[in-house]
C-alpha cells in the first residue's frame, strides 16, 4: 500500500481518512450534545477515538523523556517573563504535567487542572504540586487565589458554548492583576486538526479555532480588563499590539482561501499566526 505523505506520520491515505471520519463523527456528537452531556463526553470521546483509531499518532508516537523536557523548556521561554518565586501557578489542560513540573521550582505553588490524570506512574511530583481533576467547566480553587494561569492548545478543544464559561472560571480564580497566558492555533492558517487534510474548516476535535481578534473579544467578555499578544519563533518573542494583529487578520480573512494559504505559509507571516494572548484580570 502506498504511504501517505500528507500526514507526516507514515500513515496511508486510507488510514488517515479512517481517522478523519471517526474523529469527525465523535466531534459532531460533542458539538450536538447538551451542556450536561458534555460534562462527561469531553473525556469519553477521546477514549473512544483511541479505541477506534489504534494508529492514532498519540498512541504510536514514541516520545523520550528528553523530548518531553525539551517541549516544556520551549514553553518556559515565553512563560519565564511572567513568573516569580512568590506566585501561585495554574496550568489548565495540563496533560502529562511536564510543564507544571518544570515550573514548580520557579514558583511557590503549582496547580495542574485536567479532565483526567495522564501523569506517568514513574513520575515523582514536586512537593509544591497538586493535580486537580475537573469537568471542563468549574475549577475547584478559591476565588482570587492564582497569580498566573496558563494553557497551551486547550481553547480550540472546548465547545464554543462552554468557552466563555471556562474563561469566566479562570477569571474567578485569578487574583486582581493576575494574568492568563493562552496559546491556541489561528483559524486563518488552519484547520489544525485531522480535518486539515480534507476540509477548509476544522471539523474534528478542534471544535472552534479563533483569530487574535475573536479570542481577544472572548477574553474581554469573560471579564478580563485587557489583552496583549506575543509573536515570535524559536524562543524569541516580542509584544505586538492586538489592534494591529486584528487589522492584519481582517485583510487576510478577506482573501480567497488559496491566496491566504500561500501567504500564511510564508515564514515572515507565520511568525504572527499562532495565538499567544496574555489576558489581565
Amino acid at each position: 500500500m502506498a504511504r501517505d505523505t500528507k500526514a507526516g506520520d507514515g500513515r496511508s491515505d486510507e488510514e488517515l481518512r479512517t481517522h478523519y471520519l471517526v474523529e469527525s463523527e465523535l466531534a459532531a456528537r460533542l458539538r450536538n450534545a447538551t451542556r450536561e452531556e458534555r460534562r462527561h463526553l469531553y473525556r469519553t470521546v477521546y477514549d473512544e477515538l483511541f479505541k477506534r483509531v489504534p494508529l492514532h499518532p498519540n498512541l504510536t508516537r514514541t516520545t523520550s523523556t528528553e523530548a518531553i523536557q525539551a517541549e516544556a523548556a520551549g514553553q518556559l521561554r515565553l512563560l519565564r517573563r511572567f513568573l516569580s518565586p512568590e506566585q501561585t501557578f495554574l496550568e489548565l489542560g495540563a496533560g502529562d504535567c511536564a510543564l507544571s513540573f518544570a515550573v514548580a521550582p520557579l514558583v511557590k505553588k503549582v496547580y495542574a487542572v485536567d479532565v483526567s490524570s495522564a501523569i506517568s506512574p514513574n513520575s515523582v511530583p514536586p512537593p509544591n504540586f497538586q493535580l486537580i481533576l475537573f469537568d471542563g467547566f468549574h475549577i475547584e480553587l478559591p476565588a482570587n487565589s492564582i497569580d498566573l494561569a496558563y494553557s497551551n492548545q486547550v481553547l480550540e478543544h472546548i465547545h464554543p458554548d462552554d468557552a466563555l464559561e471556562q474563561l469566566q472560571n479562570v477569571h474567578r480564580v485569578l487574583a486582581p492583576g493576575g494574568r492568563y497566558v493562552c496559546i491556541t492555533p489561528n483559524r486563518l492558517d488552519g484547520p489544525h486538526d485531522i480535518s486539515r487534510h480534507f476540509t477548509a474548516e476544522a471539523t474534528g476535535f478542534h471544535l472552534r479555532e479563533y483569530t487574535f481578534g475573536e479570542a481577544s473579544g472572548l477574553f474581554r467578555r469573560a471579564g478580563f480588563s485587557r489583552t496583549s499578544a506575543f509573536c515570535g519563533v524559536k524562543g524569541r518573542f516580542f509584544r505586538v499590539p492586538v489592534p494591529l494583529l486584528k487589522s492584519c487578520e481582517t485583510l487576510l480573512d478577506a482573501l480567497p482561501r488559496p491566496l491566504r494559504k500561500v501567504l500564511t505559509n510564508n515564514l515572515a507571516v507565520r511568525l504572527f499566526m499562532p495565538i499567544r494572548l496574555v489576558a489581565t484580570k
